[in-house]
């Protein structure tokens, strides 16, 4: 009989201590949890141009990662009709008029710009220059913590057939280099490639740009200085790469800030 009771309170301690380090670890994964959405909620990040084909995507990743998203566009809300559309807050306004960005700074820690756009020279410079100018100053005056932008790489001749472009786009490096210092990144993508949608038509850039990137991203980094012809050899880079580069350069304070290629974007980006 006391064998049989000394094995009973044995079995009830062990079954004591089971339940007591159970509860311990459940309580530590909770703490845990909370800490991180914790950290999470307190950064806020902008994309300006979030309704187009990069910010779109920079919008649902940031949202996966659990941080507040906001956007700035001339057309305010997305058109898409996806759910994650709903948990954005949509501003609309113009770079080119910086006090309409100004509500939409307020709160927020990080900035990511994706407004870019063609046209003639001095439409291109004054969209990929002047508009993104406006942001950086208006963002840095408003005490953002870090301001990230998609640029593009260079592409040797093509540069110049599109002088504005690559004018602006350079104008813009250099004012976010100057007023954020290590706390900018720059982001030079070269095609990038994806599921883009226009109007109700997806279209599947995949289906090119996936397999370029997987043959061109072979070659070794040096075949793109070889003059007229290395540009042309910079591997294609999926959008999602894109985009989670982007919110990891907005959100984390060790993340190399300057100029970030595509070689290094793919490094990042998996």
């Amino acid at each position: 009989m006391f064998r049989s009771l000394i094995r009973t309170r044995s079995s009830q301690a062990s079954s004591s201590s089971v339940v007591t380090m159970s509860s311990i670890a459940q309580r530590g994964n909770e703490r845990l949890l909370s800490e991180a959405a914790g950290s999470h909620s307190t950064d806020k990040i902008l994309v300006l141009g979030g309704n187009g084909y990069v910010g779109s995507h920079i919008c649902k990743e940031a949202l996966r990662q659990g941080f507040s998203v906001s956007s700035l566009s001339r057309s305010g809300r997305s058109s898409l009709h996806d759910t994650w559309v709903d948990d954005v807050t949509w501003h609309q306004g113009d770079l080119l008029s910086p006090d309409s960005l100004k509500p939409a700074l307020e709160g927020i820690t990080s900035v990511i710009s994706c407004v870019g756009g063609f046209g003639s020279n001095s439409h291109m410079v004054k969209i990929n220059g002047t508009a993104n100018i406006n942001a950086v100053k208006a963002a840095a005056e408003q005490g953002v913590k870090r301001f990230v932008y998609i640029s593009a790489a260079d592409f040797g001749v093509i540069n110049y057939l599109i002088r504005g472009y690559f004018e602006g786009k350079r104008a813009t490096e250099a004012e976010i280099l100057d007023k954020f210092g290590n706390r900018g990144t720059v982001l030079r993508p070269g095609f990038i490639h994806g599921t883009r949608q226009v109007g109700s038509i997806k279209l599947p850039l995949s289906l090119i740009g996936a397999p370029l990137e997987m043959v061109l991203k072979l070659f070794p980094k040096q075949v793109t200085k070889i003059p007229v012809i290395g540009p042309l050899l910079i591997p294609p880079v999926n959008v999602k790469s894109v985009a989670g580069t982007a919110v990891k350069a907005a959100v984390d304070p060790d993340f190399a800030s300057g100029v970030v290629d595509v070689y290094q974007i793919l490094q990042h980006g998996h």
